[in-house]
């Protein structure tokens, strides 16, 4: 005889203008779970007395079954106190039944059965997907454009951890980041220290050498016979959060440079620590696999081990979320095995650099996941090779015009330092120039990113056809018919346009300042096969914006 035992229920849903629920536990009457479309679901089942042996080698999940018999064999994993969690969501309405299986037998030939009704949240689109008409392109899964502008916190983790009734320092924050446009967060599950000078910082600040750790005992001293559920209780909050808000968690698994205390790779614990993550967070459509920060660089571990990761993640994750590594070494050496291209590059030439591996890559998207340029902030930190600010922001531009994505790092939030509220009244500090980003994501959003490319260019200026020798100067991105977007550096007095012909003879012309966000719209002009432009702002960094009509 099948058995019911649902004691509780947490969805996560985002509450305007009220203090935040991360969770809203409720009696399920007769097995019902009601939730919507993209929105997380916990089933949480507790037994009375616990088993022999070790709570994490209990083997537990539940294959649930849908519409048109979709089949979804899910894990669950073990929360501490006697409970164990099947974690749940669902991209299609309609009602998915559920039988748990278990090596315990208490756990074991539950059954219920969870309702998926119609999305009615216009912030929530679905997971981040490749576009099949641009594969080079994101787009989220009910076919809104994504236009990844991604944003460093590795310690994000740790910012309210030793607050339990609320996580104000992450609210701030990810409020800070989501207002000026950026949607995504790099993150670490666990970083230790770092191995760099920086300046001494009001200790609200300083997230170094954490107290807590994701296994038994401490980093200093760990203990590899299981992991510290009240460290992933918390990443939770912080994980529901960022869904809410519609940003992306781009979690990298593990980071070998800060000084992280890893178990021996391929061990129990090891396996543990991976699989558990897969099926902790699997099921949150805001999630972005990475493997590794800078897997290759540090001699820890090779490309047979990333390989077998990517294997697990990939049998384990029903869900089916983007895969990378940050290291273009493996992604280069195996580009088949991840879902887009990850790099590194720090080169002044970015642009160009970036346009070849686009080209070499041109089955995926391709983001610079580092580009050397990390913002000065009040207090010493990694400075990279470019710091300041505006800088900083041209060569995310730059990435942008080479037809991939970025990220972007401000050296007091990018690692252990962290200010969490860098705009508060009473700062003594020049803030961080987050509002340049706002701007950028402006503009990508008014001509949208799917539907433009680098057309590259000739290496003359003579010969006046085809989309490869478009302008005398400046980087152009075109939809290949009649808009095109030109990058003009600030040392560059003029270009020319060489443009096909519209079919009217005219042309409408704008001008957009990436640094204040303004649009200045120079109306209509007759067009020729070579019209000169000079920008509104003199030597400064702008965008041509001309559309053929």
């Amino acid at each position: 005889m099948k058995k019911y035992l649902f004691l509780s229920l947490s969805f996560f849903i985002c509450c305007l203008n009220a203090f935040p629920q991360y969770s809203i536990n409720k009696f399920v009457s007769k097995g019902v779970v009601v939730i919507k479309k993209y929105e997380v679901a916990d089933v949480n089942f507790t037994i009375k007395k616990m088993p022999k042996g070790n709570s994490f080698d209990i083997i537990f999940g539940s294959v649930f079954t849908g519409p048109d018999n979709i089949s979804k064999n899910i894990r669950g994993f073990f929360n501490g106190n006697n409970e164990w969690v099947i974690r749940f969501s669902s991209n299609i309405s309609g009602n998915f039944s559920f039988t748990t299986y278990s090596s315990e037998p208490e756990l074991s030939g539950l059954i219920g059965t969870v309702k998926v009704t119609e999305n009615d949240n216009a912030s929530r689109h679905g997971a981040i997907t490749i576009n099949p008409k641009t594969p080079q392109n994101f787009v989220y899964e009910d076919g809104t454009t994504y236009f990844n502008l991604a944003f460093e916190l590795d310690w994000l983790f740790a910012l309210d951890y030793n607050n339990k009734a609320d996580i104000p320092r992450t609210r701030q924050i990810i409020k800070d980041i989501k207002e000026n446009g950026f949607n995504q967060v790099v993150m670490n599950v666990y970083a230790y220290d770092i191995g760099w000078e920086t300046d001494t910082v009001p200790p609200e600040y300083e997230y170094r050498k954490p107290s807590f750790f994701p296994f038994k005992g401490t980093n200093d001293n760990p203990d590899y016979s299981g992991l510290n559920t009240d460290f992933f209780k918390h990443l939770d909050r912080v994980i529901r959060h960022l869904d809410e808000q519609g940003i992306a968690a781009h979690i990298m698994i593990y980071v070998w440079n800060k000084k992280v205390n890893w178990p021996e790779m391929n061990s129990w614990a090891d396996n543990l620590y991976f699989d558990y993550v897969i099926s902790r967070y699997q099921a949150f459509t805001n999630i972005v696999w990475d493997i590794s920060k800078e897997a290759l660089d540090y001699g820890r571990c090779d490309i047979p081990y990333i390989n077998e990761r990517i294997s697990r993640i990939r049998e384990k994750d029903r869900f089916k979320r983007l895969i990378t590594v940050h290291d273009y070494e493996y992604c280069s050496r195996e580009p088949d095995k991840v879902d887009f291209i990850s790099v590194q590059n720090w080169r002044s030439e970015i642009l160009t650099g970036m346009m070849e591996i686009r080209k070499r890559h041109n089955n995926k998207p391709v983001m610079n996941i580092e580009h050397g340029g990390y913002e000065k902030g009040p207090y010493l930190s990694f400075e990279g090779n470019y710091i300041n600010a505006e800088t900083c922001l041209i060569r995310n531009y730059e990435c942008a015009f080479a037809g991939v994505y970025s990220t972007y790092y401000w050296q007091n939030t990018s690692w252990n330092i962290v200010i969490y509220d860098p705009f508060r009244r009473g700062q003594t500090f020049a803030p961080p120039r987050f509002d340049y980003y706002k701007h950028f994501k402006t503009l990508f959003t008014r001509y949208d990113y799917n539907t433009l490319f680098p057309p590259g260019s000739k290496l003359t200026t003579n010969g006046r056809e085809g989309l490869n020798n478009l302008s005398t100067s400046g980087y152009p991105l075109t939809n290949g018919d009649d808009l095109f977007l030109f990058l003009i550096p600030a040392d560059v007095n003029k270009i020319s346009t060489i443009l096909p012909k519209s079919v009217s003879g005219q042309i409408e012309v704008e001008w957009f300042n990436p640094f204040s966000g303004e649009f200045v719209e120079k109306g209509k002009t007759t067009w020729s096969n070579w019209i000169e432009f000079k920008t509104p702002w003199k030597n400064t960094c702008s965008i041509l914006v001309v559309k053929l009509i």
